[in-house]
């Protein structure tokens, strides 16, 4: 489905995906799309398993949606790892029949990177939070783009 910007329901809990091909990170809205919270990361095991942990997600959270980092180039331009991540949403809407919508990730591993760094958190604790980090600014970067994209359709009427 592939969900454009301007059509994501702008109420209920939505999920965002940091996806990496052993760990996904995971983060969570309030049902108004107003705050986000890292849940975890989900580290990969099989297609049947994988399908079971976000079809449990959808069930538990009551989710309306996922938004999911595109891995882009600095020039914009798609990589290796962008199609990979389009397989991953092609087969995520079809494990859980909900709208995905894909959002330009570009440096949020960098910045959840250096927002860790500011933190007393041994090393290993920063790897363990980084792809939940990465999904936190992934959701909350998108839904503040829908909050503009919202307010700049009413100023038009």
């Amino acid at each position: 489905m592939n969900l454009p910007e301007e059509k994501w329901p702008n109420q209920g809990r939505a999920a965002g995906i940091d996806f990496g091909t052993v760990r996904i990170g995971v983060a969570l809205s309030d049902p108004s799309q107003t705050w986000v919270t890292p849940l975890e990361t989900y580290t990969r095991r099989t297609p049947r398993l994988d399908a079971q942990y976000f079809q449990r997600l959808v069930a538990s959270e009551a989710l309306v949606g996922f938004v999911v980092g595109l891995p882009l180039h600095c020039d914009g331009q798609e990589s290796q790892k962008s199609k990979e991540v389009r397989l991953f949403v092609t087969w995520l809407e079809q494990q859980t029949q909900l709208p995905v919508a894909l959002f330009d990730e570009r440096f949020t591993t960098a910045e959840a990177r250096r927002l860790l760094n500011e933190t007393q958190l041994s090393p290993q604790k920063r790897k363990a939070k980084l792809d939940g980090l990465a999904a936190h600014l992934i959701l909350s970067h998108f839904l503040d783009s829908q909050k503009h994209f919202e307010s700049q359709n009413e100023s038009l009427d």
